[in-house]
């Protein structure tokens, strides 16, 4: 999805910039590439820089509510410091390392419903314009897909994903969000827990993996919160048995039932000890608090399991094409504003 337009800050008359991203998905900490593609106005122009910037929509909790805007969370400049002349036809090809911590767009090719974007900003004579966007795709990490493919194997279910403005205390989190996948719990859970966030939280050396329940009240109890962290390695994925790691997560998460003795770096406890774990009330989030969920026709009932994991056939309540319609207007109600 390519939106091309005049530079508004230089007026009729100035270059165009129309960036295109290399065909396929990528992944956090891999390498995106593309071209930047110039056509030169009615004179010539000194490019100063071009600049690369990476964002995400991102919902932020509040005291009046919740809210939804753009953040950018990561910035490349990949070209500038030459003069395109009237007419001239360039292209500046690139290539640029993704974050880690980069949210996953989808699973086995279908859409999780989560808008993330590449825009193209160019520096001309002293004058800035965000000239171009472009929908960025990103695909899971193995270890990510491992886990999602063992979830679904244990039957559950996807429910919707999103972005959360904030941060989870006591990890090793750098971007200024985060990625929650909402899960419907396996009919093994059912009775003990409303629902499972899920949190990845990727570096070099590892990745972090936060799982949340939303744990069911008995007669005489109410229900209450309960977080635990793992890690677990980049190395080895195709050598570990996930269904049974991810199992024994998930009844650590529900029972709230210190481990000791996991292998490290598989399903280890973070810190080599117990598993964090919060009790009634609290996330571990810092600032973030919530209780209710968003919710539609159809969540909740797209159950994959086996090779498919958690592919789904739908996401959020809709069907793949809304989703895409979805991020089509976001992009271009993002344009309207900033033009």
């Amino acid at each position: 999805m390519v939106f091309k337009r005049l530079l508004g800050a230089l007026g009729v008359g100035g270059p165009t910039v129309d960036t295109v991203l290399d065909p396929g998905p990528v992944r956090p900490g891999g390498a995106l590439t593309g071209q930047v593609h110039l056509v030169g106005g009615k004179a010539d122009f000194d490019i100063e820089h071009i600049t690369l910037e990476l964002v995400a929509r991102v919902e932020a909790e509040h005291e009046g509510g919740e809210s939804e805007g753009v953040v950018a969370f990561d910035r490349f400049t990949v070209g500038g410091g030459f003069r395109l002349t009237e007419g001239e036809r360039r292209s500046v090809p690139f290539s640029v390392t993704l974050p880690w911590e980069t949210p996953v767009t989808e699973l086995h090719g279908q859409s999780l419903g989560v808008v993330l974007g590449v825009r193209t900003e160019l520096s001309v004579a002293g004058a800035k314009d965000k000239g171009d966007l472009d929908q960025l795709t990103v695909a899971p990490l193995p270890a990510q897909e491992a886990v999602l493919e063992a979830l679904g194997g244990l039957g559950f279910g996807f429910r919707s994903a999103d972005l959360e403005y904030g941060r989870i205390g006591g990890t090793g989190q750098r971007l200024p969000f985060y990625q929650e996948i909402e899960l419907v719990p396996s009919p093994a859970y059912a009775q003990q827990v409303n629902e499972v966030e899920l949190t990845f939280l990727a570096d070099p050396g590892g990745m972090e993996v936060v799982l949340e329940a939303d744990k069911r009240g008995g007669f005489l109890s109410p229900g209450r919160d309960a977080l635990t962290r793992f890690t677990v390695s980049h190395e080895g994925v195709g050598q570990q048995d996930w269904p049974a790691i991810v199992d024994g997560w998930m009844r650590q998460l529900v029972e709230h039932r210190a481990s000791y003795g996991s292998p490290a770096g598989y399903g280890a406890p973070l810190g080599g000890g117990s598993p964090a774990a919060f009790g009634a009330g609290g996330h571990g989030h810092d600032g973030h608090h919530h209780h209710g969920h968003r919710s539609g026709p159809g969540m909740g009932t797209a159950v994959a399991a086996g090779a498919a994991g958690l592919a789904v056939g739908v996401v959020g309540g809709m069907v793949a094409g809304e989703v895409v319609d979805e991020v089509g207007d976001f992009f271009e109600g993002d344009e309207d504003e900033e033009g």
